[in-house]
């Protein structure tokens, strides 16, 4: 049985990755997560994904859950692990996080020697992010999308638009790499910045 994450609109992201090794006759379960601020449409839907999901572990039926990126990292898999794991045995294979795979496409170093590095969520109210660029000699801001304009006015309030780079679709076909200068409007979700405040000496 093979579970994947889909959002409500369009297809899944996930599924479309492995769909050249996806046997005809497996049986499927979409996951659909509302792309919603809002915490209780994606709880539902979760508790119900947890629900279909159990049906087949009860009877013995293996289920492999695709995820984009590092299940561990920001991944909707956490959320089926905090529902399942009490009950079921779980195997986690890690892969490749956004960060690694994106500083990989573009060729910079995320952090070297003991300068401290930092994940931080677009979605962060603006008062946060701007301290958290304040104290950090390099970042990682992920789930950029539509907060792209609200990321590239904060790092040019702070001096550090020049050592932003945006990253698109890290390691796919239509990857894109460009100075957060540049970006487009409305970048996909699926796009990250990367900021380095210095050279590696």
């Amino acid at each position: 049985v093979l579970a994947y994450p889909k959002p409500d609109t369009g297809p899944s992201f996930a599924r479309s990755i492995a769909s050249t090794v996806i046997p005809e006759d497996i049986v499927e379960i979409p996951i659909t997560i509302p792309m919603r601020p809002e915490l209780y449409p994606a709880t539902h839907a979760y508790d119900q994904a947890a629900r279909s999901i159990a049906e087949y572990l009860r009877k013995g039926t293996d289920v492999v859950l695709l995820c984009q990126g590092d299940p561990m990292f920001y991944g909707s898999f956490l959320n089926l692990q905090s529902r399942l794991a009490d009950h079921y045995p779980i195997d986690v294979v890690p892969g490749v996080s956004s960060m690694t795979a994106c500083a990989a496409a573009a060729g910079l170093p995320l952090s070297a020697r003991t300068a401290p590095l930092i994940i931080l969520p677009a979605t962060l109210d603006r008062a946060i992010l701007k301290d958290r660029f304040r104290s950090t000699d390099s970042c990682v801001i992920i789930k950029v999308g539509r907060h792209v304009n609200k990321i590239r006015d904060l790092l040019k309030s702070e001096g550090l638009l020049s050592r932003a780079t945006l990253v698109i679709h890290a390691s796919l076909e239509d990857e894109q790499i460009m100075p957060l200068a540049e970006a487009p409007a409305n970048p996909p979700y699926f796009s990250t910045i990367l900021v380095t405040r210095h050279d590696v000496p």
